[in-house]
């Protein structure tokens, strides 16, 4: 699944092409992503000016001249397309075109069909029921050690588990979150309480680093995810820790000794999901 910095991405690459720009044409050929699509969606969008385009958390948010916001959440296949040509030959999976007055064509593609797009009123977009629980934005300037201290206090769940929780921090996904904890030298292992003071402040840190890095390299393409533009990002080349079980600890001082077995990255599952982390560095 696309996380902040997939997500972001994304929302970079179609500001350029919507901000500003009529939709004047849109079309959705099934009744449903993951949820039913909200009555006359594609009337509603018509005609419309796409005044900003955003993100939020795991979202991306397409303001509109009348007041509504268009949510939209790529799940796990979901892919944003953009095309300068207005009758690009349509495809199976090609779920909402939208055309705009410049010519181009923006289109939402979701193979398993785990996305999904519905509509809001842009003043209520916080208490919207998808956007409420989420905590706040990491790359924000309250989003800090004094937060993490204050959030983990009393948690008894492992920090992996924690940093997953879209309530403690928004948008962050098992990626990331094995990455972070690899900068942080903290084990994805402990403790979630136990991570305050300046272990709180080193993990914020790594947290707003790795998803800075990320976004930059264009986020992380290992199945489906592409920018919008359809180039991929490249962030996956720059993994210390993600699905390199078993190949040597970039960082650990074992790997330079003469005559030393290599320390090695690990693999364990946590609540369901791949975690990979140096049992050395990592405490």
């Amino acid at each position: 699944m696309p996380e902040l910095p997939e997500v972001e991405t994304v929302c970079r690459g179609l500001g350029p092409h919507l901000e500003g720009q009529v939709l004047t044409r849109v079309e959705q050929n099934i009744p449903a992503l993951r949820f039913p699509f909200p009555d006359r969606f594609a009337d509603r969008l018509t005609g419309r000016t796409v005044t900003a385009v955003r993100r939020r958390a795991k979202y991306i948010l397409m303001d509109l001249d009348n007041d509504e916001t268009v949510i939209a959440h790529l799940g796990m296949s979901g892919r944003m397309f953009i095309f300068d040509d207005e009758h690009h030959e349509r495809g199976k999976h090609d779920h909402v075109v939208m055309q705009t007055g410049r010519g181009e064509t923006v289109i939402f593609n979701d193979a398993r069909r785990f996305g999904l797009m519905t509509l809001c009123p842009t003043a209520g977009l916080e208490e919207h029921k998808l956007l409420r629980d989420i905590g706040p934005e990491p790359l924000g300037n309250g989003f800090n050690g004094p937060y993490f201290t204050e959030t983990l206090r009393g948690r008894k769940t492992p920090i992996k588990a924690a940093l997953l929780d879209q309530k403690v921090v928004a948008g962050v996904g098992n990626i990331y979150a094995c990455e972070a904890l690899y900068r942080a030298r903290i084990s994805p292992r402990r403790l979630a309480a136990s991570v305050a003071g300046r272990r709180a402040e080193r993990l914020a840190a790594a947290v707003k680093a790795v998803l800075i890095d990320a976004i930059e390299a264009g986020g992380s393409s290992l199945r489906d995810y592409v920018q919008a533009s359809g180039e991929l990002g490249y962030f996956q080349h720059r993994f210390a820790v993600y699905d390199r079980e078993g190949e040597p600890c970039p960082d650990c001082p074992k790997t330079a000794d003469s005559g030393a077995k290599p320390c090695t990255v690990k693999r364990i599952v946590q609540s369901g999901r791949s975690t990979f982390y140096c049992p050395t560095l990592q405490r």
